[in-house]
Order: C-alpha cells, then structure tokens, then sequence
C-alpha cells in the first residue's frame, strides 16, 4: 500500500505549524512533508515528528526570498555563493530531523541572462549539492513545475529534468514528479511514470484544475495511485494540495483509497 506523507503547508492550515503534526497523526499519516523548516529551531520540529511518531519524509533547500517572488535561485549566476550557503543550512536540518530527502527548486532565471548561462549554473549548483551530499544518505531531488503557476521557472517537463540529472551524473540527485504540475504541462501520466520509475524517488499530488484533493478534478486518482502501488516504487506520494474546504473534511479521498486498496 502506498504511504502518504501530509504536506504541512498547504495541509491543516486551519491550526498553527506545530499543531499541524498531532493533526497528521491523528488522521493516521505517518511522515510529513513542507516547503522550509529553516523559520523554525530544530528542536522544535523534532520534538513535534517524535511525540507523534512521524517521518520527516522531505522538506526544500532554501530558495531565496520566498515573499519577494524567488521560487529557488538555483539557475541565477549572481547567486552561486548564496546557493551554497543554503546547502549547508539544508543539510544540518536534514541529519537532525533524519530527513532523506531534499528538494531543489531551480528558480526563475534572470531576465539578462542566457537560457545556456542559466542551465550551465544550474547543473554546476546541482554539482554542488551532490557532492556536498556524498558522504551522507540524502538525496536530492529536482522537480519541474507548470508554466503557469510559477510563469518563467525554468524546468517544465520531465525530459527537461532528466537532461539534467544526467549532465550532472551524480547517483543521488533523483526525480520529483508532481502529478499536478505534470499534468498541466504533459498529461499522459502513467506511461511516463512507468518509463521513468528508476529516476522517480518521490511523488507529490493535487488534483487538476484547482490543486485540490483528489477527486476534485480531471486526474483518475484511482488508476494512476494504482498503478504506483502495482510498480516498483518502494517511496512516499506527498499530499501537496490546498484543500477545497477543510483539511479533514477532505480527506474522505484517502479514507476511501486506503478501504479499496
């Protein structure tokens, strides 16, 4: 059966962030998932997964002034050295919350500078962060995002991604495939995830148009979750959704999937 980690900061937003865990554990989630830990002390988040006996499942590196309209500063030359500092930031979070998995959201490039600069910068800061990572057991992880939500971000498409991961040839640097984002840019879901589950090491879901629960929208949850949980793949699908009402009144989806399954 597939395990499903609550994405808190989109989930139970109804609570502030530390109760948001006791609410992931009484809807019977066991691992967590956000955008950043970093406005937080460690301590805090780690009493929180302990009391409720969560996984940290994954969290994003840092990715710039979040406010201010950075979605990731992976792509931005100026911002190399900023980059680095925040893997280090990112890597102390993740050994003490014994998280294995962090996120690299590429960014937006910057307007006077080439799309060939952006993507050289890029696999040299993915380069980086591997090897930075190497000696631990963490993986990185890139994800493409949809053109509309986020207009300008640099990686779109899952061959977009994989181009990159490949340049950059270092064995823990995965995957991360939003079924939202994918099927806003791609559609044709469950072939490409079947050709690609070697390099899919987490999954993340929304329904579509909308980002709501699933069952909501256009996505055949049913055929697309099975066919996950009929595959290879051994990780965790993150429920990165905004509620169309309530969190826990719209988690009737993943009561009814868990009775079925």
């Amino acid at each position: 059966m597939i395990n499903f980690s609550a994405n808190l900061s989109m989930m139970f937003n109804e609570v502030n962030f530390f109760e948001r865990f006791n609410l992931a554990k009484e809807y019977n989630f066991t691992g967590v998932e956000y955008l950043f830990p970093y406005e937080y002390q460690v301590e805090e988040i780690q009493s929180a997964l302990e009391k409720n006996e969560l996984k940290q499942i994954l969290f994003d590196l840092p990715a710039g002034d979040w406010n201010s309209g950075d979605r990731g500063i992976a792509v931005q030359p100026k911002r190399v050295g900023e980059f680095q500092d925040s893997v280090e930031v990112a890597i102390e979070y993740a050994k003490a919350l014994n998280c294995k998995r962090i996120t690299c959201l590429a960014g937006i490039p910057d307007i006077d500078v080439s799309a060939e600069i952006s993507r050289k910068t890029l696999v040299e800061n993915l380069k980086f962060a591997t090897d930075s990572l190497i000696n631990t057991d963490i993986t990185l992880l890139l994800e493409p995002i949809n053109s509309i939500d986020i207009k300008g971000f640099f990686l779109n498409k899952t061959s977009q991604a994989l181009e990159i991961i490949s340049d950059v040839g270092a064995k823990n640097l995965k995957l991360q495939f939003d079924i939202y984002h994918m099927q806003i840019m791609e559609g044709n879901l469950i072939n490409t995830i079947g050709e690609n589950l070697d390099d899919i090491y987490h999954f993340q879901i929304a329904d579509n148009p909308g980002r709501n629960e699933p069952g909501t929208g256009e996505i055949n949850f049913n055929n697309v979750l099975n066919f996950i949980d009929k595959s290879s793949y051994v990780g965790w699908v993150g429920c990165e959704y905004n509620p169309k009402g309530s969190t826990i009144e719209g988690l009737k989806w993943i009561e009814g999937y868990r009775n079925n399954a």
